[in-house]
């Protein structure tokens, strides 16, 4: 991390988890000891756990996303959740791109930046996510294929805009598999990520851009993983469904 030009942000990504009941257990567990965090706590919950979790991370400093919204305000999008409404609710970010989104329901590059936009139109902070697969990386071209989905992803964002979406770094292959990119291996992908971000907006866009690591990041790893110039916090799975687990990732992005 460089937390002297830009801001740690440790995000739990709760997938298919938890009920509403569960969630405010689990959240009034966790605000103790995340109290105290020097970064930014972000949950990113199930649409059916978003107003339980609201409720719950109420005058603390734990906020609270949604794991995906639709490109259209509304229409005939049977079981879709528009931005307008997560902002509704009091949703200040949300996770776009994520690789179950990409491999399970079809979503595309385009798809994922038409995504964007409607996020950043309803005025939301955008966790998106950008990764490979196994094979690619075996291929030699993870370099090229997270540079192009960077940039498809932010196609008509303006600088302005881009001081609302974090990037996460989430190679496919590590993704609840157990197995963890090297800490080198997170800070090279995140350094080009950071390339391609000074490439379409400036030095100054690109280091003030928080850049996270989310390929089975847990309490054992994080720290080294932190300790690396370009990863500016993390996009936690299943480390975020417990909450000293989690607790330990946000303690080692606050030192």
């Amino acid at each position: 991390m460089k937390k002297s030009a830009r801001r740690a942000v440790i995000a739990g990504n709760w997938k298919m988890n938890k009920t509403p009941c569960e969630t405010t257990a689990l959240i009034n567990e966790m605000k103790p000891l995340v109290k105290d965090a020097d970064c930014g706590v972000v949950l990113c919950v199930p649409y059916v756990d978003l107003c339980a979790a609201l409720e719950a991370a109420k005058d603390s400093n734990i906020e609270i996303g949604a794991q995906n919204c639709h490109w259209a305000k509304s229409g005939a999008f049977t079981g879709e959740i528009s931005a307008d409404m997560l902002v509704s609710m009091g949703v200040k970010y949300v996770i776009i791109g994520h690789s179950e989104r990409r491999t399970y329901f079809g979503d595309t590059d385009v798809t994922v930046n038409q995504r964007v936009r409607a996020a950043l139109d309803a005025g939301l902070t955008v966790i998106l996510c950008v990764g490979e697969y196994l094979e690619q990386r075996e291929q030699g071209v993870t370099g090229e294929l997270v540079a192009m989905q960077t940039k498809i992803a932010l196609g008509g964002v303006s600088a302005e805009e881009l001081s609302r979406i974090i990037i996460a770094y989430e190679p496919v292959w590590a993704i609840g598999t157990g197995r963890t990119a090297t800490a080198d291996q997170a800070d090279e992908v995140n350094g080009i990520i950071r390339a391609t971000v000074k490439e379409l907006y400036g030095e100054a866009a690109a280091e003030a851009m928080t850049v996270q690591y989310g390929g089975s990041m847990n309490a054992a790893n994080a720290a080294e993983l932190l300790s690396k110039e370009h990863v500016d916090g993390g996009l936690i799975g299943g480390a975020s469904l417990k909450a000293a687990d989690f607790a330990a990732i946000v303690e080692a992005a606050s030192r």
